[in-house]
């Protein structure tokens, strides 16, 4: 019954970052194709993972099982140290990350300078071409400032989603490894699997 939840909760989870990733798109809020796709593949690569888990655990089908647990120990492993980084990164760190990423992306910076009214990262040149608003009357501010604000909040708050989440996700590898060990209720009595 409790191994039931854990495969519900990681179906949940997926169909949530599914849904959030296509409410991004039909908002605006995201225009970057490539970060919505990974999302809906993480997303579907966690609800495939969930069934294989439901089947295994359904069916006492023990290879499923094993192969549920260990790619839910990788993933586990995956979101625990990349929670652990956004929590530990202090302003300097936050603050070469961000540049690095505006350096590198073009449609982030747009969708930034869009949403965010701002232009430029450090400083604001009238002669580069800007998507905000206001551009047109010259008086934009930088966008690191502006980002830099959002983005300790926003670190620490995925930082502590993810810490739950992957906490979850050993609960789930550890029930999986309690139910595999058990003797199947449907095999014969005296057999031990």
């Amino acid at each position: 019954c409790s191994l039931t939840f854990v495969f519900s909760f990681l179906q949940l989870v997926s169909l949530l970052l599914i849904g959030i990733a296509a409410w991004g798109i039909g908002f605006g809020l995201i225009s970057s194709f490539r970060v919505v796709g990974v999302v809906i593949a993480v997303g579907i690569f966690l609800f495939i993972i969930a069934l294989v888990g439901l089947i295994g655990a359904v069916k006492h089908h023990q290879v499923l099982l094993f192969f549920y647990m260990i790619i839910l120990l990788l993933v586990f492993i995956v979101q625990f140290s990349v929670s652990c980084a956004c929590l530990a990164l202090n302003k300097e760190q936050q603050s070469q990350l961000l540049e690095v990423g505006w350096n590198n992306t073009n449609s982030a910076r747009t969708d930034i300078e869009r949403n965010l009214n701002c232009c430029g990262f450090r400083a604001f040149n009238p002669n580069e071409t800007c998507f905000s608003d206001c551009f047109r009357s010259h008086q934009c501010q930088p966008c690191a400032p502006i980002i830099e604000e959002y983005s300790g909040m926003v670190l620490r708050f995925v930082g502590g989603i993810g810490l739950f989440f992957s906490f979850t996700e050993i609960l789930g590898v550890w029930l999986t490894y309690r139910y595999r060990n058990q003797k199947d209720p449907r095999a014969n009595p005296s057999a031990f699997l």
